[in-house]
């Protein structure tokens, strides 16, 4: 892949978490992605699966500001995203993994309206949406991420995934 290219993907993976469009990744981002979640779902902010997301939010924005923010001053730019982030966390998605976890397990119980464990695939792909995906590639994402085919996405399909496409800048990722 040439560098343009690695360049295009990269930005692509840092816009996908600076969802106010600033120039930055920081702890409102991380804020603002829960509410959006809870508000496509109708859920609270204080009942159980409301603050488990906010929780799991703040433990992903630590865990990406103690991996990427080089100078400490909680935002994470692009430069300190693809030379932090992105750099430390190709050479282990499971720590990627780790970080992304309680939010991305808390994401699944708001979508996951029966409390069965998984997110129906249409809900997967309505919570994408919400994140900022268009919606050819949340669809698409939405099918994909339901890896054993049973129309429900569980937390180990989830962070799996999320971990490989954060962590994995190939030509056909």
């Amino acid at each position: 892949m040439d560098s343009a290219e690695y360049e295009r993907k990269i930005a692509f993976r840092f816009a996908a978490f600076d969802q106010d469009g600033n120039g930055y990744i920081d702890r409102a981002d991380f804020s603002a992605a829960a509410a959006r979640l809870l508000a496509e779902f109708g859920t609270t902010a204080r009942c159980d699966k409301g603050q488990a997301l906010y929780t799991g939010a703040e433990a992903f924005w630590q865990g990406m500001a103690g991996i990427a923010d080089v100078d400490g001053d909680q935002r994470v730019t692009r430069e300190e995203f693809v030379g932090g982030a992105v750099k430390r966390l190709r050479d282990n998605p499971e720590r990627f993994a780790e970080i992304a976890r309680p939010f991305l397990r808390a994401a699944i119980a708001v979508a996951d309206k029966d409390n069965e464990g998984a997110a129906s695939v249409p809900a997967v792909e309505r919570a994408l949406k919400v994140l900022g995906a268009n919606p050819e590639t949340a669809a698409l994402a939405a099918q994909n991420l339901d890896a054993n085919g049973d129309g429900r996405v569980a937390e180990a399909e989830a962070v799996t995934a999320f971990a490989a496409y954060f962590t994995v800048i190939a030509p056909d990722a």
